[in-house]
């Protein structure tokens, strides 16, 4: 019986387990998505919003933490000055699991691991309305009226 035990060992021995969960992490903030196995995402996702709560925490013990997990520091650098300031108002829920359907090789569910944000989304929103509107004519620009005949 499996009571009380949490986690799921993914058919990997401990260190291998652990190695690949840092360097999902690590791609997760690195590129703010990663695209994966269910059961993968499933463990990933506690690991992820511990990291940012100790980024949001931001003494040297958390960011010395941090760095026991994602072991490069332009990363845990990022975390600490770019990710971690968008979610101050948030108090959870900082990764978001999207199943987006199986694999063709082996049929394993995939889904897709993102983080959650304010920032990425006035930034896409920005760029949609960006392309939308067209640019005005200036009065420099506009052609000459042809003069009228009486």
């Amino acid at each position: 019986m499996r009571h009380r035990i949490a986690g799921r060992k993914l058919g990997r021995t401990t260190s291998h387990r652990m190695a690949m969960l840092r360097n999902l992490v690590s791609s997760l903030l690195e590129h703010e998505r990663v695209k994966t196995t269910d059961a993968k995402a499933k463990e990933l996702r506690p690991l992820a919003e511990k990291l940012i709560g100790l980024g949001k925490r931001g003494d040297l013990h958390a960011r010395r933490q941090a760095l026991s997990v994602v072991r490069k520091r332009d990363l845990v650098r990022k975390l600490f000055e770019t990710l971690s300031p968008r979610y101050q108002s948030r108090t959870g829920g900082y990764v978001r699991i999207v199943k987006v359907g199986n694999r063709p090789g082996d049929g394993a569910p995939v889904s897709i691991v993102e983080l959650i944000g304010e920032g990425k989304e006035a930034e896409k929103k920005a760029r949609t309305k960006k392309r939308r509107e067209k640019p005005k004519r200036s009065e420099k620009t506009k052609l000459p009226e042809a003069p009228s005949k009486p």
